[in-house]
């Protein structure tokens, strides 16, 4: 099976750099604009391997002329029917309908009376399975996004603090306006839309597998994937 992770060259380290597994802090909007979007075919495959192959991926916002962006730096996949702790898993209904179409289509649901998490479909239409995004690392308009989340940065904030910008599924759904009504059913491999998804050639070095976070059914199965050491994974640290 093609893994899409190796269509794209690994980005190198500046020279005198010792590589790392932590992503450059910001990028700029010119690179953005270049970073091939993903293509629906990358999302037409079991999510165990979306899920994999989109850490260090971006995932970017066009905010009226602003763009926003973070590189996914955690993740979960959801099995559909062989999955009991998936939406998808007792058949299609008015909420889940967007994991049942197409490859590579937001789906949003909405948690705890206040938090959006943002998943994209996977596999041919029917299957059911998606990704659920966790965390990211912000890389280019953390200003905004801050304020988006009511949060007042300082001048030159630190890594503690920048995690509080989008560490965590509601941290970083809030940070880039993503709501059901807004962006529920939208094409993320098109970039015509608002929100996408694009591959700058970053690959980190070592990732990791765990059992999920917040679920009771299906808990032991290693299905939430981070990149290790990265300091902006949510919950427990992926070391």
């Amino acid at each position: 099976m093609k893994r899409f992770s190796d269509a794209a060259p690994k980005r190198r380290q500046p020279s005198g750099l010792i590589a790392t597994d932590r992503a450059a802090p910001q990028l700029t909007a010119a690179q953005l604009r270049a970073a091939p979007i993903l293509p629906r075919e990358f999302f037409n495959r079991e999510a165990v391997l979306v899920a994999r192959e989109l850490l260090g991926k971006l995932l970017i916002r066009r905010q009226g002329q602003q763009l926003l962006a973070g590189r996914i730096v955690e993740d979960e996949a959801y099995l559909g029917s062989e999955d009991p702790a998936a939406h998808a898993y007792a058949g299609r209904t008015a909420r889940n309908l967007v994991l049942f179409g197409p490859p590579g289509r937001a789906y949003i649901y909405f948690i705890y009376g206040n938090h959006y998490c943002l998943n994209v479909s996977c596999m041919p239409e029917g299957c059911g399975e998606c990704v659920l995004f966790r965390a990211m690392e912000p890389v280019f308009g953390v200003d905004v996004m801050a304020r988006m989340r009511g949060i007042a940065l300082d001048r030159s904030p630190r890594t503690v603090q920048l995690c509080i910008v989008s560490s965590g599924p509601g941290r970083m759904s809030e940070a880039l306006g993503i709501t059901r009504e807004r962006d529920n059913n939208k094409d993320l491999t098109s970039r015509k839309s608002d929100l996408w998804l694009a591959d700058d050639g970053f690959r980190p070095e070592r990732t990791i597998a765990t059992p999920r976070i917040g679920i009771t059914k299906a808990a032991e199965r290693l299905l939430r994937f981070a990149i290790a050491a990265n300091p902006y994974v949510s919950g427990k640290k992926a070391g």
